[in-house]
């Protein structure tokens, strides 16, 4: 076929060779995706590959789709018949065909993180123990890297190391609540993502008859973006590519930057040990950025140990130079970034879309933001509450969910009083009470009112029923989009929307009304073969946050980089370049942390295709109070050649630059080194051998400490803010620092 003359030599290899292991490692901008959809369509129209054979694996289903489309202009409708999309939504639907074997009905609820820490919630006030303790973000993060990790609630509550680790936590009840959530959801014939996958593997491990059916039938299989894999999704390609050994995975190790969600690096750095055979394909010419971009990000990425080496070039133009801004506080930041974006719009006739300002924190937005609205510059925050988290719209889905899966306890505590129909919380908690006590379905103390409740909220309680029958039956005979409507009148949702008439409640009217539109468009969709309710709800349990992201207007875009990974903007602001925000202070405690952070800063960096901007602050608000802010160890690691000084700057800025600049930088054009820098004059300090955090709840002002990082110190000052207890320490080689004592590993010495 033509397409592959457009490739270049590497892409063209990574097309062709279609049999045994192959990893493509892919630098950033280097045309990944187009290698990956032309080694499909070539699969398909050169080798004679059935497109039933083939399982391709992303990361968003936006991304699948995207592929799927390109393919289907290479080679026609074919392509839709090939496997392709998240690991979750792909094995959601494996198990939808399998569940019986694993005890599950096949139209099990799939939990999202709200419905999960709903229920830890409920869990934790029952065990009446401290839910300031186990919150449940923490709780969820907890249970979710034990699933990542293939252990279950059983292995959890029997492994010494994972009680000590508790223990040493002061979490010793973690256990009991992950057992706890697991038989809850069990109950509620309910999954949460992590289950899709480690049930996946359940599947496979226990019903081998299962797993040869899909090994015959995946007889490629391709996984892209591979270094975030973790160990769950990595066992699961590997059964089922065994049989064939056809297996592709696509990834750079340098961008790998989702540890704290259970990824592992090892996964890509180790692929070669699983197959000694492996054959390598090196994808390094940059098609995205500019030499002076492609050059500082190299210079980034080359400080880490433990990476696949490559050498990422490009024939693109030299580019501007990456201009370092450098403003007295956080609010001055965001008016010298607002401006620049201002006058770049204007002199190069660019729109608002073409720039990204990223950071490491959600919280830094405040200040940028207020810049650009006084600017009358157009805005909008990706990784904000997205359209399926909004109330109205989860009110109207949970009525929903109860109707295709009667079981659903979360879905039946949302709805069961809303509208208000006289079923008070203790009505709820006896009805779920009962449940419990007698091993008996939620639906079947629903359906039978009578004999757990009396008077009226018996009454109310066989009106909710009837009316949730109703819905069944109309669910049956309708497709979604009739079913759902009715849900939404006939529930009295959309009446009580549309009678409270502030812009609010106009606004929560419309969403729904946006809900209808989508499962309309659903429903007219030739491409959706199942046009249920249940198939429906699927699609939208399993959107990725990128995936929902639908806003399209013409606007600059704030995200932290963790959410930019995969895009690209013509001029990039990555602003808050400062030590212990990024770094962030709490990646600093071993080199497998830094170097993650390393990593997310070349990610950074490489979504810049025209201009990069690198910005800090000499001052920042955080935790309530004005600190003094030295600038970040990453800059110093930008090659100098690539990078000058912001002109945009104050004067009394610009002035002290040039002092800055006469006393000395290294080389690095208007930034001086801090004395007080770990890796500069400081000496690290290599923490005692015994060091172990202690429990700093009664720690005091004139205790002295020790600290994996900054070494030895006294403490000066404890303050206590809300839920956050700080405390202001004056190191012995780095001077004063303030901690936050939830985060912070300090050994007691006296």
């Amino acid at each position: 076929m033509d397409y592959l003359q457009g490739l270049n030599p590497p892409q063209k290899e990574a097309v062709e060779r279609t049999d045994g292991p192959v990893m493509i490692i892919a630098g950033a901008g280097s045309g990944k995706t187009r290698v990956l959809t032309y080694r499909i369509a070539h699969l398909i129209h050169a080798k004679g590959v059935d497109a039933f054979n083939i399982l391709s694996l992303t990361f968003t289903n936006k991304s699948a789709a995207q592929m799927k489309q390109r393919i289907e202009k290479l080679i026609g409708l074919e392509a839709r018949n090939t496997w392709m999309g998240t690991f979750h939504s792909t094995f959601a639907k494996i198990l939808r065909v399998e569940a019986e074997k694993i005890g599950y009905p096949s139209n099990f609820t799939i939990y999202d993180s709200d419905d999960s820490k709903s229920l830890i919630r409920s869990i934790v006030k029952e065990m009446r123990i401290d839910d300031k303790v186990y919150k449940a973000n923490t709780v969820l993060s907890r249970i979710s890297g034990a699933k990542n990790r293939l252990i279950s609630w059983e292995t959890y509550m029997t492994d010494p190391n994972i009680r000590a680790d508790d223990e040493a936590a002061m979490k010793p009840k973690m256990g009991e609540i992950y057992r706890t959530y697991q038989k809850r959801l069990f109950k509620s014939s309910a999954m949460d993502f992590d289950d899709l996958l480690f049930n996946t593997n359940v599947l496979f491990r226990d019903h081998l008859d299962v797993l040869n059916k899909y090994q015959q039938r995946f007889k490629y299989v391709m996984v892209d973006e591979f270094q975030d894999t973790n160990l769950s999704q990595y066992l699961i390609t590997k059964k089922l590519a065994a049989v064939h050994q056809n297996i592709c995975v696509v990834g750079d190790d340098a961008q790998s930057i989702y540890a704290f969600r259970g990824a592992d690096i090892q996964n890509i750095l180790n692929f070669e040990k699983d197959y000694p055979d492996l054959f390598v394909v090196k994808l390094e010419q940059n098609y995205r950025s500019t030499k002076n971009i492609v050059q500082a990000a190299n210079s980034i990425i080359a400080k880490n140990k433990a990476q696949l080496k490559k050498d990422v070039w490009t024939h693109n133009d030299q580019g501007d130079l990456i201009e370092l801004i450098k403003a007295s506080s956080d609010n001055e930041e965001g008016r010298l970034i607002a401006s620049t974006i201002f006058e770049e719009k204007n002199n190069k006739k660019l729109d608002n879309s073409d720039f990204a300002i990223l950071y490491r924190t959600n919280s830094q937005s405040r200040s940028l933001e207020e810049a650009l609205r006084k600017l009358g510059i157009p805005y909008k925050i990706v990784g904000g509450l997205s359209f399926y988290q909004r109330k109205e719209i989860k009110d109207l889905m949970a009525y929903m969910r109860l109707v295709v899966n009667r079981e659903d306890e979360e879905a039946f505590k949302r709805i069961i009083n809303h509208p208000k129909r006289g079923i008070g919380d203790t009505t709820v908690e006896k009805i779920l009470v009962s449940a419990y006590e007698h091993d008996i379905p939620l639906w079947d103390v629903l359906t039978n009112a009578n004999s757990f409740l009396a008077g009226r909220a018996a009454n109310a309680v066989d009106d909710f029923a009837t009316l949730i029958k109703s819905f069944a039956i109309e669910v049956e005979r309708k497709d979604a989009f009739e079913a759902a409507t009715s849900m939404a009148k006939q529930s009295g949702l959309l009446r009580d929307l549309y009678e409270d008439k502030t812009i609010e409640g106009l606004n929560r009217y419309e969403n729904v009304q946006e809900l209808l539109n989508a499962i309309k468009e659903y429903v007219d969709n030739p491409e959706n073969e199942d046009k249920s309710l249940g198939a429906f709800m699927q699609e939208i349990a399993l959107l990725t946050d990128n995936d929902r992201d639908k806003d399209t207007s013409d606007a600059v875009t704030l995200m932290t980089i963790h959410s930019s990974k995969g895009l690209e903007f013509k001029q990039v602001f990555v602003v808050g370049m400062e030590e212990d925000l990024f770094p962030s202070q709490m990646m600093m405690q071993s080199r497998e942390d830094l170097e993650e952070e390393r990593r997310l800063f070349y990610v950074a960096t490489t979504r810049a295709m025209d201009k990069l901007y690198l910005s800090y602050a000499l001052t920042r608000y955080r935790y309530g109070r004005l600190l003094n802010c030295e600038p970040s160890r990453f800059l110093e690691e930008v090659d100098p050649s690539c990078i000058k000084v912001n002109k945009r700057m104050t004067t009394a800025l610009a002035g002290a630059l040039r002092n800055e600049s006469s006393e000395g930088t290294n080389g690095f054009i208007g930034l001086k080194k801090p004395a007080s820098r770990p890796g500069t004059t400081a000496k690290v300090h290599s923490p005692s051998p015994d060091f172990k955090p202690s429990n700093t709840n009664n720690l005091g002002e004139g205790n002295l400490v020790e600290h994996p990082k900054f070494g030895y110190g006294k403490v000066m000052k404890i303050e206590v803010e809300g839920i956050n207890k700080k405390a202001t320490i004056q190191f012995d080689n780095f001077g004063e620092k303030t901690l936050l004592l939830s985060f912070a590993k300090l050994r007691i010495i006296d």
